[in-house]
Order: structure tokens, then sequence, then C-alpha cells
């Protein structure tokens, strides 16, 4: 649970695995994490927000349990601010895909992105995946100082953004 700032009673937020309730709420940021910073998913808001309720909900309820895909979100009891997504590399072995990691704006430099990098490393190391990996876009220079401060290492490998043939992206790892 962290704080949230400028508040005379501050708010909590409990960083938690998803539940298929969430599926309203997880939408909503989903739009919201799109709209905020759209080179740093593989979908459009478009897209997005074209898709019926229902896909969002069989996502939900997928990624809720099991050990080789899990989301992670921040709830202080209304509207989710943060996200973060992990899923078993599909070649590598111990490693788990960091995907889809999203504080909302008002959240930031409150160490909510070390809670939801906590939440997912807990459970890669659950499901005896002991190494994290994640991508960047070159050029976020904000996104990769904090995972570097989060103990992520740039590994120097570059590879073409999945959607943007224009963007690479950097990949950095750390120990879960």
């Amino acid at each position: 649970m962290i704080s949230a700032p400028g508040d005379e009673a501050p708010l909590r937020a409990e960083v938690r695995r998803v539940r298929p309730t969430d599926a309203a709420r997880m939408r909503a940021l989903r739009l919201e994490m799109l709209a905020d910073a759209p080179l740093a998913f593989l979908e459009t808001l478009a897209e997005a927000a074209a898709r019926p309720h229902k896909e969002y909900a069989a996502r939900i309820r997928q990624t809720s349990a099991g050990p080789t895909n899990a989301q992670f979100v921040a709830d202080p009891g209304g509207r989710l601010v943060g996200h973060i997504g992990g899923v078993a590399h599909p070649t590598e072995r111990g490693v788990t895909l960091i995907y889809a990691v999203y504080v909302t704006p008002m959240w930031r430099g409150t160490g909510l992105l070390a809670d939801l990098v906590a939440a997912v490393a807990a459970w890669s190391r659950a499901e005896r995946r002991d190494d994290l990996m994640l991508e960047v876009v070159v050029g976020n220079d904000r996104a990769y100082r904090a995972y570097q401060r989060l103990g992520f290492v740039d590994t120097g490998l570059r590879v073409p953004h999945p959607t943007i043939p224009t963007l690479r992206e950097l990949q950095m790892r750390r120990p879960a």
C-alpha cells in the first residue's frame, strides 16, 4: 500500500492480481494508458475502444489466475491507478517478460512502480522464473531511468518496435 501525493488524508492503493470483477475498471485504465502513452503499447486507442466489454472480461479472467500470464493492478478502491503484466517468456525458460506497465500521472513518483514490479517479481519467483525482462522504446528516458532505479540493467540489445517500424526498443533485465 502506498499513499498518493498532496492529500491531507493520504489515499492508499493496494497492489494485487486482477480479479474477474475488475474488467470494467481495467478497460477504463487501458483506454487511459493508450491515450497517455500511445507508443508504449501494442494497440491503438481506437482499437481498444472498439473492443467489446466481453473481450476485456475474458482477458481479465485469463490473467487473474494461472502460472503463465498475470496482470496486477493498483487499486485505491475506485478507479485503478496502475498496471503491470507478466508472461512466461516464450523461448527463455526461467524468464518473465514484463508488459503493459503504467502508472496514472497523479501517482507517478510515489513508489507505486516499485510496488507493481515487486508484485510481478513475487509471482515470477513463485512460478520458478528467476529473471525479469522488459523492453522500453529507445528515447523514453524517463521510463529507462525509472527501471534503472529498480535494478534493471540495459542488456545492449535493440529490437524493432513490434508495431511501429521506425522505432526501436531496448531490452532491460534484472533478477526477480
